[in-house]
């Protein structure tokens, strides 16, 4: 499992390699085009760390049921909020680090940075880590004092809204339509000014990107020092405010929160009528299990209130393809246009293992501790996993052809590439699918604290890093023989024996792997479900 990670991560290394090396082939222009992808990262992690962090903060220093053991000991209220906070800080952003590592080191090894690059990279990012988490947990503390806690409900709500809004103000602080429009300015120099321009001397991810970019290539005067000290005393400077509003509100926030909630009997015939139409196909026994699934879900607000943010993801996701400037590459439109739909093919395929991820991965650990009933109950267990991946197939169908289709759509693509993608799209969500549902029973958590946290385990992570070599393996084996194909079409060739003998391989390696992606997680987690004590 070790080396499947570093196998992800040496990928995710060379990729990043890539790009900067090719960017730096361009004269005048491509450092400082890597200096502002620097800025963009920095700025797209900082955004992702305070919302994980308000998301995180509402469970660990609300809902989690130790929290009422901890309160009745003789500790002081300060303790036990640094403690919650530090090990929110620690849940939520260990994750973004390390996927982020590799890029950093991919700037490292292309500049031939020195030691103090990576002291800088490791003291700068903890520091950007604090900020973002003391802005997360005082934005949590506040949402739960002001509404009472029986309208949980209305602070989900609330915070869908500031995501929605936190995601406009990113693409508008990253303004990534200035990288491919020069045509935008009257001159080169007005180009290269906008290029140089500070994204915000008031964003603390600026402060940080410009820092290491300093340390990095030795071009940033003593500025970098002013920009180290203003970061680590803004850390600080929240870090006591958060101490100070803990003090005075924390503690009546979680008061609020073990009052009972109000129950509200609308919509509970719509409820029960979906229920009944979507347990049927199941029998009697899976079907009791379906329903009490999708009744949970509805009653815990934390799950069906992340829909919102799946719908927002899918509308920005859509969004970005219809803005993209195709008409101003100078490759021929065409060929750009079935190009990026055969590359979405693959970012599709990453939003859809993020989604499963969320929803599928923790299907089985959702048991709980009830899970002792299905294991001694008649049903088995083979009938048990297959029915939790028919149970999310439709759906998750549903959202691929959505995104895959959507977008096509948006790019004017010829129909013989919206047929390709389409089905591919169509197969790669069966065995993005049964990952979820194996690796999930491959490793369950039966006790956890809140059904968020059993994604950001040990196989959440290991999900995504097979899952995403299981997409970029099909992206990598359809490449050839679609190439192939889209040239024949567009130029009239005939293709050749040994053309077509080259596809019916790749294709067959294609169906060899999805298949295996089906039934093997499935079989391991059978497995593992068989054995579990």
């Amino acid at each position: 499992m070790g080396g499947l990670g570093l196998f992800f991560c040496l990928g995710l290394f060379i990729v990043s390699c890539r790009v900067l090396i090719h960017f730096q082939s361009a004269e005048v222009i491509g450092d400082l085009l890597a200096r502002h992808l620097l800025s963009m990262i920095f700025l797209t992690f900082f955004s992702l760390l305070i919302f994980s962090h308000i998301i995180t903060a509402l469970s660990n220093l609300y809902i989690s049921k130790d929290l009422e053991l901890c309160h009745s000991t003789p500790v002081v209220l300060e303790e036990v909020f640094i403690s919650r906070a530090v090990y929110t800080l620690m849940d939520s952003s260990w994750m973004l680090i390390i996927f982020g590592l590799p890029i950093f080191m991919a700037y490292a090894y292309v500049y031939g940075a020195g030691p103090g690059f990576y002291f800088t990279l490791l003291h700068m990012s903890l520091s950007m880590a604090m900020i973002a988490g003391g802005i997360g947990i005082l934005i949590t503390m506040v949402l739960v004092y002001v509404f009472p806690a029986h309208r949980t409900r209305d602070i989900i709500m609330l915070l869908s809204v500031v995501m929605l809004v936190g995601l406009y103000f990113l693409f508008r602080f990253l303004r990534p339509e200035r990288l491919v429009d020069p045509d935008a300015y009257f001159t080169i120099m007005q180009y290269m000014s906008a290029l140089k321009m500070p994204q915000s001397p008031y964003i603390p991810t600026q402060w940080i990107s410009d820092t290491l970019w300093a340390v990095l290539t030795g071009k940033g005067g003593e500025d970098y020092l002013f920009y180290i000290m203003l970061t680590w005393t803004t850390a600080g400077a929240i870090a006591v405010i958060s101490v100070w509003v803990a003090r005075a509100i924390y503690f009546e926030g979680f008061s609020k929160s073990q009052e009972a909630k109000k129950r509200r009997a609308g919509g509970k015939r719509a409820l029960d009528l979906l229920v009944e139409l979507i347990k049927k196909p199941f029998g009697v026994d899976l079907g009791a299990i379906i329903a009490k699934d999708i009744r949970t879900f509805f009653r815990d607000n934390t799950q069906w209130s992340q829909l919102l943010l799946l719908g927002a993801l899918v509308v920005v996701y859509v969004y970005n393809f219809s803005v993209l400037p195709l008409d101003k590459s100078p490759i021929r439109l065409d060929f750009l246009q079935n190009e990026l739909a055969f590359l979405n093919m693959g970012l599709a395929g990453f939003v859809l293992a993020a989604v499963s991820a969320r929803f599928v991965f923790p299907a089985v650990s959702a048991e709980g501790e009830a899970y002792w009933i299905v294991r001694s109950s008649p049903l088995r267990l083979k009938r048990y996993l297959w029915g939790k991946y028919l149970f999310f197939l439709a759906p998750m169908l549903i959202l691929a052809e959505v995104l895959i289709i959507g977008t096509n759509y948006m790019l004017e693509v010829t129909r013989f590439m919206m047929f390709l993608s389409s089905i591919t799209m169509f197969f790669m969500v069966f065995g993005i699918l049964a990952l979820g549902i194996g690796f999930g029973a491959l490793y369950p958590n039966f006790k956890y604290e809140n059904i968020a946290q059993v994604a950001t385990g040990f196989g959440g992570v290991l999900y995504m890093i097979v899952s995403s070599i299981f997409i970029g393996a099909v992206i990598v084996l359809e490449a050839g023989p679609v190439y192939i194909l889209f040239m024949a079409n567009l130029r009239g060739n005939t293709i050749s024996l040994f053309q077509w003998l080259f596809i019916i391989v790749s294709f067959s390696a294609v169906l060899v792997i999805n298949i295996t992606a089906i039934f093997k997680p499935i079989k391991m987690g059978l497995k593992a479900l068989r054995e579990y004590e």
